[in-house]
């Protein structure tokens, strides 16, 4: 930061023995001074000009043409899909090769699955609420025992 001041006010004094007059050090506002309408005019026209030069010596130093925006942007699409592409084949053969082992629901589940410490408050106080084939088998069953 003191480095920054230092080259500013070194800058300033090159500038004003140069006998600039467009270089001027401002902050976020600069209010033109009280004089006449005219002399107003001429001051804010003189600052905007001012501002207009600074951009364009911002831009030189640090413009990329279109053409250039459009190649780096194409480069880095080819790189990603590049990278992109292969994990996902990859990931793809990972899971057909390492497949894993589907659960079974066709078989009847084992007695310690089916621990109740109280009954459900329904009609078929054994069948979880929805599981369809123990309604069918409770509503048989009192079908058959009445």
């Amino acid at each position: 930061m003191f480095a920054a001041r230092a080259a500013t006010s070194t800058l300033t004094k090159v500038v004003a023995r140069q006998g600039a007059t467009t270089f001027q050090r401002r902050n976020a506002q600069t209010i033109p001074r009280l004089a006449s309408e005219a002399d107003m005019k001429s001051e804010a026209l003189a600052q905007l000009r001012a501002r207009i030069a600074r951009q364009k010596e911002i831009e030189k130093g640090t413009h990329i043409s279109h053409d250039a925006e459009v190649k780096e942007m194409w480069k880095w699409i080819k790189i990603s899909f590049m990278v992109a592409i292969p994990v996902c084949v990859l990931s793809v053969i990972k899971d057909v090769v390492a497949g894993h082992e589907h659960h079974d629901d066709s078989k009847p589940v084992p007695d310690y699955m089916n621990i109740r410490t109280k009954a459900f408050p329904w009609e078929c106080e054994d069948c979880a609420l929805f599981d369809g084939k123990c309604w069918e088998k409770c509503r048989a069953e009192k079908e058959a025992a009445v």
